[in-house]
């Protein structure tokens, strides 16, 4: 099993901006000591929690203060900004920390009208424009394009498309990058999205077929206590999706929480997102689904309030797969 970090960087409530971003520097390197592979940054706006809004920026942070890990995108808004630019960005990555560069692009608009139209410097919704910008970021990254973003490394980036069924695995299919499947978003479609991807891969950009998955897990001790840990995650997510404070609530915030009968219903389908328990069942439900997906490659994301917690977290999961 290969373990990763897709890291939203989610502000806890009375953390500043600058400590969550020093908090998320001391986590990638505890990581990285644990054995995970690689750290992905998520890239959001317009929000008042979640403190990724640059994964570009933050993956050249992040490995400049480790040796090894693998720092990724997942993702950076392509249809919001110039290809080339982008590919100048991932090119300048590779050449700093050769091998270690992993991109992964996608569709999402990033936010409300108005931030789409700030982000994309005032021109109409790109959404529709997403395979052929793709297209021209891999030429661009690519040895054989006409014209290639600067400076030529001797090796391009890993690059992925991220994607929630099976139109998105197609497209990065046929194109020959990588695949990365949200569970964490839509966790429906992920048998479905892995089959397609493989039956259609080419080889282009790259060689083999080359998936991941992202999912929310938490790990507690038992799973009482991963249930415990959980709430403020569940909270967390209840208002993301309203729209509302972003920043993650305290357990003892969360539990003082008056529930309504729609939210707990939403609490339980949120759940299908997640895999929350002690480690036997975390195992279990893990192997289930890379059986399933016939995929054993993870990016895992965990939301909780308590710092160390989410340490431990990751601690417990690695310890089942090392």
């Amino acid at each position: 099993m290969k373990l990763g970090v897709l890291d939203q960087m989610a502000q806890p409530k009375g953390m500043t901006a600058e400590e969550t971003a020093a908090r998320t520097m001391e986590m990638a390197q505890y990581v990285e000591e644990l054995g995970y592979e690689r750290y992905w940054f998520a890239e959001h706006h317009a929000t008042k929690g979640l403190a990724s809004s640059s994964p570009e920026i933050m993956m050249a942070a992040v490995a400049a203060k480790t040796v090894k890990l693998k720092v990724g995108s997942g993702g950076i808004l392509l249809p919001q900004y110039s290809a080339y630019k982008i590919a100048t960005q991932l090119s300048q990555l590779q050449a700093l920390f050769p091998g270690r560069i992993e991109a992964g692009v996608g569709r999402s608009p990033g936010g409300n009208e108005t931030i789409r139209s700030l982000l994309a410097d005032g021109k109409q919704d790109q959404l529709a424009d997403y395979p052929d910008k793709l297209r021209d970021l891999i030429t661009f990254l690519s040895k054989e394009g006409k014209v290639r973003a600067a400076p030529r490394t001797e090796d391009a980036p890993n690059l992925f498309s991220l994607g929630l069924g099976e139109n998105s695995a197609k497209l990065a299919a046929e194109l020959g990058i990588g695949y990365v499947y949200g569970h964490f978003i839509k966790p429906n479609r992920g048998k479905e999205a892995h089959q397609t991807y493989r039956a259609h891969f080419r080889p282009g950009y790259l060689d083999h077929p080359d998936t991941r998955s992202a999912i929310f897990v938490i790990c507690g001790e038992t799973d009482e206590q991963a249930e415990e840990l959980a709430i403020s995650q569940d909270v967390w997510l209840l208002n993301v999706e309203k729209g509302l404070d972003s920043r993650v609530p305290s357990i003892e915030e969360a539990k003082a929480k008056i529930w309504r009968v729609k939210e707990i219903e939403q609490i339980r389908e949120n759940r299908k997102r997640m895999i929350i328990g002690g480690p036997g069942k975390v195992k279990n439900e893990l192997l289930h689904l890379s059986e399933r997906y016939q995929c054993n490659d993870w990016l895992i994301l965990t939301n909780i309030y308590d710092f160390h917690e989410k340490q431990q977290s990751y601690r417990r999961i690695m310890e089942l797969f090392s």
